[in-house]
């Protein structure tokens, strides 16, 4: 990104820095919230057409534009936090929140991370939620899978080597970057995209069936195809197509028809566990600095 487009993009964070936040997911109702990361309402409208899973998709504004922002801006000093568990896939929970705030947190990224993929699999975060809904019975449990953040898993780019570390300094191996240098087109972006929303819907298929209650989706943040010239999903910004996400519901099947097979060490990680350049790699892998 040049020294103009930069320019603007700075422009439009300090504007949504003083903008009003949206809605916290902790105050809607709600068992089990599956977030989906980066996930816009429009694909999984269309995705949702070809399952069984949801019937409606609704839209709400999140209360950031990235991972780290929804975070922080989400549980901290909420105090539905002390009487939520949380599995997640996204490593940022590492610098915005404690562990100590909630009942439980499972970071799954810190012992089933796949160095091939560059990602944490769904089917680890499906694993570790079941086995949580089932051995702790929580009042709430908050599931966040990485997908359908890239890399997209089914259908991988060759375009996207999951090393982007942020919209101004980015490894030009991503699929934004490749987008906006006019190296990729959108479509072939978007079926991967679309791709890595299905692979991850079925997962969460696998994790309705088998816990209890009101089931809701959302996403973190959304993220963005060229909408005010902007691609992928920085921090801090006033743009509707990457606030807007979705808000669907189902109601948990209470059944046991998986067993999980993934047991995270002992004892469970709830504090640093690699050091700082193991964590530096997986979150530049996902495509933070």
């Amino acid at each position: 990104m040049g020294r103009l487009g930069t320019a603007y993009l700075r422009a439009l964070q300090a504007i949504g820095k003083r903008l009003d936040r949206g809605t916290n997911v902790l105050d809607r109702e709600w068992d089990v919230l599956v977030v989906l990361d980066a996930c816009r309402v429009d694909v999984l409208r269309s995705v949702a057409l070809e399952t069984d899973l949801i019937e409606d998709v609704e839209s709400m504004r999140s209360v950031g534009s990235s991972s780290s922002e929804w975070l922080e801006n989400t549980f901290p000093g909420h105090p539905e936090t002390a009487r939520t568990m949380m599995v997640t896939g996204n490593t940022w929970t590492d610098r915005y929140v404690e562990a100590d705030a909630f009942a439980a947190l499972d970071e799954v990224w810190k012992y089933a991370w796949d160095e091939d993929q560059g990602t944490v699999p769904a089917r680890a975060v499906t694993d570790r939620a079941i086995t949580m809904a089932r051995e702790r019975d929580p009042h709430r449990l908050v599931v966040h899978y990485m997908q359908p953040h890239h890399p997209f898993v089914p259908d991988p780019l060759s375009a996207d080597d999951g090393m982007v570390r942020n919209s101004d300094h980015s490894n030009p191996a991503n699929p934004w970057v490749a987008l906006r240098r006019g190296e990729i087109s959108s479509d072939r972006v978007w079926d991967a995209y679309e791709a890595n929303l299905r692979h991850v819907l079925e997962e969460v298929a696998i994790l309705a069936e088998n816990v209890t209650g009101r089931v809701a989706i959302t996403a973190d943040h959304a993220n963005l195809f060229g909408e005010w010239g902007l691609y992928g999903h920085p921090m801090h910004l006033p743009v509707p197509a990457v606030l807007t996400v979705p808000w669907a519901e189902t109601t948990g099947g209470g059944r046991e028809t998986y067993s999980p097979k993934l047991s995270p060490p002992e004892p469970l990680p709830v504090s640093r566990v690699y050091g700082a350049e193991d964590d530096r790699a997986r979150l530049d892998a996902l495509g933070y600095r």
